[in-house]
């Protein structure tokens, strides 16, 4: 069984680590460098880095402030933000990043996945999909009962009891095409569907994709847990689950519900309301395979 991931994520405004609710409403959360080296020392997996008003703004990201974030973090580094050519991923790669993350430029040139995933290798190429749910569809049917034995099975092979792999405890009632994507940090409906652009992207060379639900970001309810089962199911590639962890619970609930291969956290760290230490206690409790 894969190791899964613990990921917290900075969001970056104005060179200051910032949190919000369905990305508005910021607050302060410190300094990156800072917060780096925190989450090093607590033994994050990984840890993602977004300059989340540089598309918007039409800017690069903010090199130095990323350079100075890099020499704390001694995980791997996925950096996000204002990037739109080959040179850009170059230069935030010699900056001290291991992976760049695409939005805004990858959903205007497609074809920017493809070479920059032939330019620099498809496992620093993540693919970040920021997705809203259309208000006409219905609710998630996706119920947050823990599986009552063991890890559920997943297309990786991931072994479970049989019952736990029936596919009538997840039954969905919506549409594949009950999510748009978006760019600029969340600013513009882009007309895409959010799983068929995941699965353009896989093809297109894209090593990862980052999801993060729009309709959850930042209300600790948990996360859109059908939108990243219908996604992981409709990829080969790493998906990393993304928007609206509150609880340990909500962690376990990705990975075995969402079935995602990572998740990512930001407010429930940030303000040390739990630590990575805990969570990786609390899932290895659970029976998630965890680095600790």
């Amino acid at each position: 069984m894969l190791t899964k991931r613990i990921i917290p994520c900075l969001d970056v405004k104005e060179g200051r680590v910032v949190k919000g609710t369905r990305f508005v409403e910021l607050r302060d959360a410190g300094d990156p460098s800072e917060v780096a080296a925190w989450y090093d020392q607590e033994g994050a997996d990984e840890l993602v880095f977004l300059d989340i008003t540089a598309s918007h703004e039409c800017r690069r990201i903010m090199i130095d402030v990323l350079a100075r974030t890099a020499e704390q973090a001694f995980m791997p580094l996925t950096v996000g933000g204002g990037i739109r050519s080959l040179e850009d991923i170059r230069d935030l790669l010699q900056a001290g990043a291991d992976k760049v993350s695409l939005n805004t430029a990858a959903v205007q040139d497609p074809d920017l996945i493809r070479r920059s995933a032939e330019r620099f290798g498809s496992q620093c190429i993540v693919l970040a999909i920021d997705a809203k749910r259309s208000a006409e569809r219905r609710a998630p049917s996706i119920e947050r009962r823990a599986p009552s034995t063991g890890y559920p099975a997943n297309r990786r092979g991931d072994q479970a009891p049989s019952a736990e792999r029936d596919p009538s405890r997840f039954t969905s009632h919506v549409s594949p095409s009950s999510w748009e994507a978006y760019i600029h940090g969340g600013r513009t409906p882009t007309g895409k569907d959010a799983v068929a652009w995941a699965v353009e992207g896989e093809k297109l060379g894209a090593g990862e994709i980052l999801l993060t639900s729009m309709d959850c970001d930042g209300t600790k309810d948990g996360y859109d847990l059908e939108l990243t089962r219908v996604i992981a199911e409709a990829v080969r590639i790493p998906v990393i689950a993304s928007g609206g962890a509150g609880t340990l619970e909500h962690l376990y609930e990705g990975l075995a519900l969402g079935r995602a291969d990572a998740v990512l956290a930001a407010s429930i760290f940030h303000y040390r309301e739990f630590t990575i230490s805990e969570a990786k206690r609390y899932l290895a409790e659970r029976g998630v395979s965890v680095r600790l």
